[in-house]
């Protein structure tokens, strides 16, 4: 089975806003937002996910990139049977709210950091991919590739 999710691309004051995780042994970083609820659509969705992880409202926009995440081609064994298609949205926190971590947040997740853009590309955050594309967006470049294919 495919599963859908979005996730929310928060730049604001030159950093973007990530969620930290850590899981064995390692810190890294992943975007606010999971996956699709069954009658969800996808900006309900990336509501209550942010709700849920970073504790507060966001404005949706433009549709900003797309990823394959076919667990089996990436080898790491506990998501071999996964398939999962993310969509990444342009978001803003909305009502100069003050994000921290959320009233459920993920397992491994172990808080939240925005991330200055000047060292997103060394910065572990994933999928690997997505650091360069953000860079570019929010430098204003236009013509990006939205679709990532199957990245990591």
């Amino acid at each position: 089975m495919i599963r859908t999710a979005s996730k929310a691309i928060i730049i604001q004051n030159g950093c973007l806003l990530a969620i930290k995780m850590h899981d064995s042994g390692e810190d890294f970083y992943v975007l606010p937002g999971g996956g699709q609820e069954n009658g969800e659509n996808l900006h309900a969705n990336l509501q209550r996910e942010c709700l849920e992880e970073i504790g507060v409202p966001v404005e949706i926009g433009s549709l900003l990139f797309v990823r394959d995440y076919i667990g089996s081609n990436h080898g790491y064994e506990p998501h071999a049977g996964q398939h999962q298609v993310e969509f990444f949205f342009a978001c803003c926190i909305q009502d100069g709210g003050s994000p921290a971590s959320g009233s459920i947040p993920d397992k491994n997740q172990v808080g939240i950091e925005w991330l200055p853009l000047k060292e997103l590309a060394d910065c572990p955050l994933f999928p690997a991919p997505i650091r360069e594309l953000i860079i570019r967006h929010a430098d204003g470049e236009t013509g990006l590739p939205v679709y990532m294919g199957d990245v990591n």
